[in-house]
């Protein structure tokens, strides 16, 4: 007979790729959960797991039948989460995964709220890129994700938050510094500083001003960069331009802020939204962060009439 337990084990080893790690999350030994999966695949008459490849992956029908273990916790788990909302009862894990561009400067504005209000939720966040948060949404690794849409991926829910606008960051030197707003075509790609791959806000920055992306590159080296401070820094040294987010104005000072721009008639914007699986139950958590962030961010976010959204895809 089947047990929720061994739909577990399986689930774990599916994540991890690895039977120690995979006994670490469950908190159980490893010769346990390999004793339980052994059983599970014995009374299965099949091979879940390919032990001859290093990390392990799941063989074809495991792959089937790991995918059904992953609905099958998310039904039993539904029981639960029904007694809980009858109970009025807000606690448990929240697992959630958020961007780089978004973590420094939107996390602070509420993840202590959100505790404090509710104090029995325990939050656990990890910085993540956009693609590893959708993968973990998809292993169940995670329950919400914090990014930048519209993602266009299947079973996955997006919940605009807000929109915010995107920025240019100068140099004092630099030719637009004289300006006090820009238009798109007044930006080129030669003189921007870039986030490294894997950021979706580079990919923006890309599809912004890709019209004027043709000339040499006039930095004075290449570099891309892990985060929007180190960006900024390199702008103050070295000279040449960067796009922010406009979160990230919130912790410059007035002599940064005055190398702030904005663009234009129609401004660029990211849609900021929370992320999750079609399958995930806890619709009380998902509506309870959504107004913890609106709450603790300017209600001008909020209009997402000022702009037009810049896709990342």
């Amino acid at each position: 007979m089947i047990t929720l337990t061994q739909l577990e084990y399986i689930v774990a080893v599916d994540q991890c790729r690895h039977y120690g790690k995979a006994a670490e999350k469950c908190f159980i030994t490893q010769p346990t959960l390999s004793m339980q999966i052994k059983k599970l695949e014995d009374d299965l008459g099949v091979t879940i797991f390919d032990r001859n490849r290093q990390p392990l992956v799941p063989t074809e029908i495991g792959i089937e039948i790991i995918e059904q273990a992953r609905k099958a916790l998310r039904e039993a788990e539904q029981i639960n989460l029904v007694i809980e909302e009858h109970k009025h009862f807000i606690g448990g894990t929240l697992r959630l995964g958020i961007i780089p561009t978004l973590s420094p400067y939107l996390l602070p504005l509420f993840i202590g709220s959100l505790k404090r209000d509710y104090p029995r939720l325990n939050i656990k966040v990890e910085e993540l890129f956009t693609d590893k948060i959708i993968e973990a949404l998809r292993k169940d690794a995670i329950d919400i994700g914090i990014l930048v849409t519209p993602l266009h991926e299947e079973k996955i829910i997006e919940r605009p938050l807000f929109y915010e606008e995107m920025k240019v960051y100068t140099h004092p030197d630099h030719p637009l510094s004289h300006h006090k707003t820009l238009r798109v075509q007044d930006v080129s790609l030669s003189d921007i500083w870039l986030l490294s791959d894997g950021h979706c806000f580079r990919n923006q920055v890309i599809n912004l001003c890709k019209a004027k992306g043709t000339h040499k590159n006039r930095l004075p080296f290449e570099f891309e960069a892990g985060s929007m401070e180190t960006l900024i820094k390199i702008v103050d040294n070295e000279g040449g331009i960067t796009l922010i987010p406009e979160l990230a104005m919130n912790d410059m000072n007035e002599n940064r802020r005055k190398n702030v721009k904005d663009f234009e008639g129609l401004k660029p914007l990211r849609e900021v939204s929370l992320v999750y699986s079609e399958f995930y139950g806890r619709k009380k958590i998902i509506e309870i962060l959504e107004k913890e962030i609106i709450k603790n961010i300017p209600s001008y976010l909020l209009e997402k009439e000022r702009g037009m959204i810049v896709e990342w895809r």
